[in-house]
């Protein structure tokens, strides 16, 4: 089943503790997670950060909002226990509790007014997801909408140029060679199907061939064919080829079928690996987020 939101895990979070004794949060995780049925790849998804896994960081808010409608209290350090308010809440066999249910509680309202005065849009007040699945998901599509703009803006390159992106394009990614050398290739050869070589390593040991078309239709399986033929003649084991566009189907068998390495790029990968390794773009602004450290407040 999908993980769940951090609404549907109140109420399995506050029975956990309802015997009245300290909690362990890494406990309570594992709890849920069985009471949902999760498997380890569900549990081990992560929020598009890819700094915390989506449900750890879904049972934290649900903790968040329970302790700030007095129905549990922390401890210490990842340890918590039911209050008073939350016995007297269980006693009343709730068949949920959610946001609504937790409005009757005068704590909660006001920590819910604080939250929503520093939230950045409406848009982004979605009850089923927590606040850095709603920051996450704007900086998606703020990712997404430069993809877009970066197409558009590749699209429209004298080819030669769009040719010397790619290349720049795999130095930021760590290869070696320079971007001289790889420039010189296309003479060389009378083009042949390459428009560029780039070293695999800064020493030069193996090379990788380039081939970059800035184009609108899908790159079938011809094209492909044609330069896995021209590595051949270069007595040459590895291939790039990169387009604006897409591959067919067709296309992507092929490359998967041959015994060369030939690893293909369409626009929307091309973009992404641009915005990733910082190639025509740059940073407009960031925003910091800050937790407490929590070491610093342990007893000594």
């Amino acid at each position: 089943m999908p993980v769940p939101d951090f609404q549907s895990i109140m109420l399995p979070l506050l029975q956990f503790a309802a015997d009245g004794k300290e909690k362990k949060f890494s406990d309570a995780i594992d709890f849920i997670a069985e009471q949902f049925k999760l498997t380890q790849e569900e549990r081990a998804e992560l929020l598009p950060s890819g700094n915390q896994s989506r449900f750890d960081n879904r049972v934290g808010w649900s903790r968040t909002h329970l302790k700030n409608a007095g129905l549990i209290d922390y401890v210490r350090r990842g340890v918590f226990k039911i209050s008073k308010r939350g016995q007297d809440v269980l006693v009343q066999k709730p068949k949920a509790i959610n946001l609504k249910f937790l409005n009757q509680f005068p704590e909660f309202v006001e920590f819910r007014k604080k939250r929503e005065t520093s939230e950045p849009s409406p848009a982004a007040q979605i009850a089923s997801v927590t606040p850095e699945e709603q920051m996450a998901h704007l900086a998606q599509e703020l990712r997404t909408k430069l993809a877009d703009e970066l197409l558009e803006q590749i699209k429209t390159m004298n080819p030669y140029r769009f040719e010397r992106l790619v290349l720049d394009l795999l130095l930021a990614m760590g290869y070696g060679g320079s971007r001289e050398e790889a420039a010189t290739v296309t003479q060389k050869s009378g083009d042949e199907g390459i428009d560029g070589l780039i070293n695999e390593d800064r020493l030069g040991l193996d090379c990788i061939y380039v081939q970059a078309k800035r184009w609108q239709n899908s790159i079938g399986r011809p094209e492909i064919q044609s330069f896995v033929g021209a590595l051949a003649g270069k007595h040459a084991n590895k291939g790039i080829f990169i387009t604006t566009s897409s591959f067919s189907s067709a296309a992507i068998e092929f490359a998967k079928s041959i015994s060369q390495r030939v690893i293909l790029i369409d626009g929307v990968r091309l973009a992404d690996l641009m915005i990733q390794h910082n190639v025509a773009v740059s940073r407009a602004y960031a925003y910091e987020v800050k937790r407490i450290d929590s070491d610093y407040f342990d007893e000594v």
